[in-house]
């Protein structure tokens, strides 16, 4: 075991006073810098196709493989979602950016440069105000806002492929000059839990914006966070990179475990080195990967076969014959075709549908549950706008999320449709339905292996067949009383002695007799009447 990883053990072993004395004392600092995918049928400055999973080397253009004579074409769907990220996040969009060569020699980059955005980027400023809420971490959501220092675009590399068996790097260009978008933020923040919300929120915008896909399995989002620690009113402490970060989970995972483990080597008389490291999701540790006291100097140059981008920022702008210029991007226009953000999502929500900020974060944070919402509660169907929407998002955040929990799904996996969830609130609503049956409905249109055949099944159907309807009529509830009080002579006598709590005791077991198919409401209020 490594010196670091001792150090860190015998921190997390320490007593509960000392750990938090030392939360006490130190402060963390996390900046996250994100490199997002766009959206693009085509690579950044070549017409090579941009598609994930494509057999090795066959999305390479000549200049992608840096054939000489090849000159780059700069890809105006990509700028255009550049520049609608940038305004979504209240960027100042630059009038004038450039291109630049960051130079380092890799086997996956054959011209031995990147073309990037270093000193003149598309847009500066702007920041993402976000709420942190994690049920169990979390007692109540909080919000947290984060600088944006740069947005800037960039072309990817390539792919080394390593064969330890036969000895050998095989080089697939597929990615190389991919169209990325890389997303500078100030440290800001503080905790895993909230660089992880912040990347949360951010896929959740660039979703809606659909400048990128923000599939984190595809590479399509990656994310590195630079963390340090420091003493309260000292300056800011030696920061080490954790590369590459692939999920959500893992950002809050990564950041948590580095601040500790830095934490541990201060407290214990070590010293934290400039380094980049990397996300081990298996051993659940950062693990060192090269030393960053040396700055590598990548020779930044002008890219000299790219003009400087010129974008139109006013109305007023247009060409000598006094129309808009074709190739220029208008950005005024660009902000007109962005749609509702998530933020303005949950307020809107909370004021139509009077709901908790607690709800309306769990429903928009998960763009699948927030779809269903909408569909059922605002949808085309007659019934929508009769539905509790307060009924409805409990339903779909206490019941579908804990039926698919139990089955190992996630949301995005549930094949229900809006129709049969809507047809199961129907029938909670109209009170043929109770909860643990709702649930067992869910349980059986998910038990269908045929994603076909479970869209063709009815919740009606299922809940007529089994029996499951509630049970409402006046005199079988009545009965189930009348035999809870005579098989109970005890807890009736105590009730009338004055402990009201085993009126529950009885209700209890008049819902076990039914099978917790009884209208309880119904029955509580009748035993109530006929133990007076």
């Amino acid at each position: 075991m490594s010196l670091s990883n001792r150090l860190l053990c015998r921190y997390f072993s320490s007593s509960k006073n000392a750990t938090k004395n030392t939360r006490t004392k130190w402060k963390s600092v996390i900046g996250l810098e994100v490199h997002a995918q766009l959206n693009t049928k085509s690579k950044l400055f070549s017409g090579a196709r941009a598609t994930f999973g494509a057999a090795p080397n066959s999305c390479v253009a000549l200049f992608d493989a840096s054939i000489p004579g090849t000159l780059p074409v700069l890809n105006k769907n990509a700028v255009e979602l550049g520049v609608r990220t940038a305004l979504a996040l209240g960027c100042n969009v630059s009038a004038v950016s450039m291109f630049d060569r960051k130079h380092y020699f890799y086997a996956d980059l054959p011209s031995g440069y990147q073309i990037t955005q270093q000193r003149a980027p598309l847009a500066r400023g702007g920041a993402l105000s976000f709420p942190v809420f994690v049920p169990g971490v979390t007692k109540t959501p909080y919000y947290k806002t984060a600088r944006l220092h740069q947005l800037q675009l960039e072309q990817d590399s390539g792919k080394s492929l390593h064969d330890p068996v036969e000895r050998k790097s095989l080089v697939d260009l597929n990615r190389a000059g991919i169209p990325l978008m890389e997303l500078v933020f100030e440290p800001d923040l503080e905790t895993g839990e909230e660089a992880a919300a912040l990347v949360k929120e951010l896929m959740l915008i660039m979703t809606r914006l659909q400048s990128c896909t923000c599939r984190m399995e595809d590479g399509a989002l990656r994310v590195d966070a630079n963390i340090s620690v420091h003493l309260e009113n000292t300056p800011l402490g030696t920061r080490t990179e954790v590369k590459n970060i692939g999920s959500v989970r893992a950002v809050a995972q990564a950041v948590d475990y580095e601040i500790q483990r830095q934490i541990a080597v201060l407290d214990n008389g070590g010293t934290i080195h400039n380094e980049t490291r990397a996300w081990d999701s298996a051993a659940k540790s950062t693990i060192a990967m090269r030393d960053k006291e040396v700055v590598q100097d990548y020779r930044f140059m002008p890219e000299p076969n790219l003009p400087p981008l010129h974008l139109k920022l006013h109305e007023a702008e247009s060409g000598a014959d006094g129309e808009p210029e074709a190739d220029v991007i208008d950005v005024p226009r660009l902000g007109q075709t962005i749609p509702e953000l998530p933020e303005q999502t949950r307020q809107r929500i909370i004021e139509m549908h009077q709901l908790t900020s607690t709800i309306a974060i769990t429903l928009v944070n998960d763009i699948t549950l927030y779809e269903h919402f909408r569909s059922i509660t605002e949808g085309s169907n007659e019934k929508a706008a009769d539905r509790s929407p307060k009924l409805v998002a409990n339903f779909l955040i206490n019941e579908l999320l804990t039926i698919l929990n139990r089955n190992k799904l996630d949301s995005a996996d549930c094949l229900l449709t809006p129709d049969q969830l809507g047809t199961i609130v129907d029938m909670l609503q109209g009170n043929q339905l109770n909860v643990q049956y709702a649930r067992r409905v869910l349980q059986q249109l998910l038990g269908v292996s045929s994603s076909d055949e479970q869209r063709k099944l009815c919740p009606r159907e299922i809940v007529a067949s089994n029996g499951w309807f509630l049970i409402t009529d006046e005199a079988q509830i009545r009965r189930h009383c009348e035999d809870a009080i005579q098989r109970n002579p005890k807890l009736v006598e105590k009730y009338r002695k004055g402990k009201e709590k085993m009126l529950y005791a009885l209700a209890g077991e008049i819902a076990k007799a039914s099978e917790e198919k009884i209208d309880m409401a119904r029955a509580v209020e009748l035993l109530k009447e006929m133990l007076k």
